[in-house]
């Protein structure tokens, strides 16, 4: 007799190569067929395997995928409810899934701070003494453990991905001038916070420009705006090499560095480390307008090169700014009932505007894809 399918053996690497290549929820339901396929679906290199996949299939399409969540506390925020993250496509903003955050946050109000591989960070609002791992393809999340630094206020966090070891680190900084006890990192593999000193000869503030995006994570590093404290205007680009745990300085755009009649805000643009800039212009019936530049050559500051200049007939908020491009402000019109929203959505390379976007608040926005990371962890709650 002809055996059936299921009779037939199949080859590991086969079964194990079709399987990186199939949705993560799909990749949860095998894990029941066997105990050999839990453990090995639940192997690091498995989920390395898988995540590379997703990685490169992402690169071959046009539109990636963005999480986002209201970042003003008044629209969600008690203490007995949970924000709200909607998942959506990354040039038009129409939303793809709803997920609610499966832990709460006592104190404060919660801020996404960024988003690798499909697992987010997020912390709460003010003294950011309570940091959570969270990957919502795979119901996942992890509590980081408390600070060594002790009190914490001001406090700004940059999540990023270490590549050369496969592993996820939290950098804290306090807002202060700094000293080797402002600076800690968490690493996701040893499950623990350690300090981080810094060597510059130039004292520099960290603190300016607005906490609106994720810290830009650009060839390895971690990106702030800082200020050198001894005139207090001059600013510049603090860089934190997440391989090597050392600080870096990059430059600004020239005709930028002592520029003080405009906010600006660091963000990534296809890879590429990007500022932008906020003023008002003086061109009638335009009254406000955003540059965006982009360092086509990482490192070098004669590479700035100004993408390009969007001009709005209102008053403009800025709360977003997505990898593919897509440049997210808001119109604010003061009624009698209460202030009224107006969403706007650009694309920064051909200035198309696409009006009232699938979007109902100000929110934090980050990339994001689905992912297996979190699976293998150890201390991980499920939900």
């Amino acid at each position: 007799m002809k055996p059936t399918i299921l009779q037939r053996s199949i080859p590991d690497d086969v079964v194990f190569h079709i399987l990186g290549r199939l949705p993560v929820k799909s990749v949860i339901r095998f894990r029941c067929v066997s105990k050999s396929w839990d453990s090995s679906i639940t192997t690091p290199y498995f989920i390395s395997t898988h995540l590379n996949h997703n990685n490169n299939n992402k690169d071959s399409h046009d539109n990636g995928y963005v999480i986002h969540m209201p970042s003003n506390p008044s629209f969600w925020w008690s203490p007995n409810k949970r924000p709200v993250c909607t998942v959506a496509f990354d040039c038009t903003f129409d939303r793809i899934s709803e997920v609610q955050i499966p832990f709460d946050f006592y104190s404060e109000p919660a801020q996404l701070v960024g988003s690798c591989n499909g697992l987010l960070c997020l912390a709460d609002f003010g003294s950011v003494n309570v940091i959570y791992l969270w990957n919502p393809s795979i119901r996942k999340f992890k509590k980081l453990p408390r600070s060594c630094l002790g009190k914490l206020e001001n406090v700004t966090l940059g999540f990023a991905y270490h590549s050369e070891n496969n592993d996820y680190k939290v950098v804290r900084i306090l807002s202060t001038p700094l000293s080797t006890k402002e600076i800690e990192v968490y690493t996701l593999s040893s499950d623990s916070w350690k300090r981080v000193g810094i060597e510059l000869t130039t004292d520099v503030m960290f603190g300016y420009g607005k906490f609106i995006l994720p810290v830009p994570l650009v060839c390895g590093a971690l990106h702030w705006l800082a200020r050198i404290r001894e005139d207090g205007r001059s600013e510049l680009i603090m860089a934190f090499d997440v391989n090597s745990e050392k600080f870096s300085k990059l430059a600004l755009p020239d005709c930028l560095i002592k520029a003080n009649n405009c906010e600006r805000f660091l963000a990534s643009f296809k890879g590429k480390l990007t500022f932008i800039t906020y003023g008002y212009n003086e061109q009638p019936g335009f009254p406000s307008q955003y540059s965006v530049w982009v360092m086509k050559e990482y490192g070098v500051v004669d590479s700035w090169n100004k993408l390009c200049v969007v001009s709005f007939q209102r008053i403009a908020c800025f709360f977003g700014f997505t990898e593919y491009g897509s440049l997210l402000v808001f119109y604010c019109t003061e009624l009698v009932e209460g202030p009224e929203l107006e969403f706007v959505l650009v694309d920064t390379e051909t200035l198309h505007e696409k009006k009232d976007p699938d979007i109902q608040h100000p929110s934090y926005v980050a990339t994001f894809m689905e992912s297996l990371i979190l699976l293998d962890g150890a201390n991980v709650a499920s939900y």
